[in-house]
């Protein structure tokens, strides 16, 4: 999670050092373009995009400051998936931690907080045999729940990715399912960021709930 491409910088950074900031013509709006393991937080009017497979995205929004943002994560396939302190959890709860302190830093407020949840299908049969999908939709939903912030909506499980645009500004959220791909693209970036998770320390530490 070092690459700047998760865009956790302060908002009023240059949109010149983020390559996934661009301008979103169809939407008439600046978007931000997650891939897996990143995250971007907002105060600005914008649409934050990416395509989930197996990983989970949750976009959280102050509904009083409508500061808003979105992440993208698996649990890696170790430890003991039923264990509250498994290392896999570390990873969820370092993704779901980073996206609502940089929302905090913005100047939300906890207490206004609400999540929508995306993603966690079973589309690459070496994650579905491991129930990743599963997994990390329970994992996100126990986490929102030990920090008392409500799922006022979600689409989760199922075979098939979806592309996800949220509206940080309103809160809006758009899911197209893709019941087809032209190419393996979003297959290969899930399969490699497994892999990784599983090669690479968490970095620095994480008080579990």
């Amino acid at each position: 999670m070092s690459d700047k491409r998760r865009a956790g910088q302060p908002d009023n950074a240059s949109q010149d050092s983020y390559p996934n900031v661009y301008y979103d013509r169809y939407h008439d709006i600046e978007a931000a373009k997650l891939l897996p393991g990143e995250y971007y937080a907002t105060a600005r009017d914008m649409v934050i995009v990416t395509v989930l497979g197996s990983c989970i995205s949750a976009c959280i929004r102050d509904t009083r400051s409508q500061i808003g943002g979105m992440n993208h994560f698996m649990l890696p396939s170790v430890g003991d998936p039923d264990s509250p302190i498994a290392s896999s959890a570390r990873y969820g709860a370092y993704a779901m931690e980073k996206l609502i302190n940089d929302l905090i830093k913005l100047g939300a407020r906890r207490q206004y907080l609400e999540a929508k949840v995306f993603g966690g299908g079973a589309v690459m049969p070496t994650l579905a045999s491991a129930n990743i999908g599963e997994r990390n939709t329970e994992f996100v939903y126990a986490y929102l729940a030990a920090e008392q912030i409500p799922v006022v909506a979600s689409d989760v499980l199922d075979n098939y990715p979806r592309k996800v645009y949220f509206f940080a500004r309103t809160g809006r959220v758009r899911v197209k399912k893709l019941w087809s791909l032209n190419n393996n693209s979003v297959l290969e970036r899930e399969l490699d960021y497994s892999r990784k998770l599983r090669a690479t320390p968490i970095e620095g530490g994480v008080d579990l709930f």
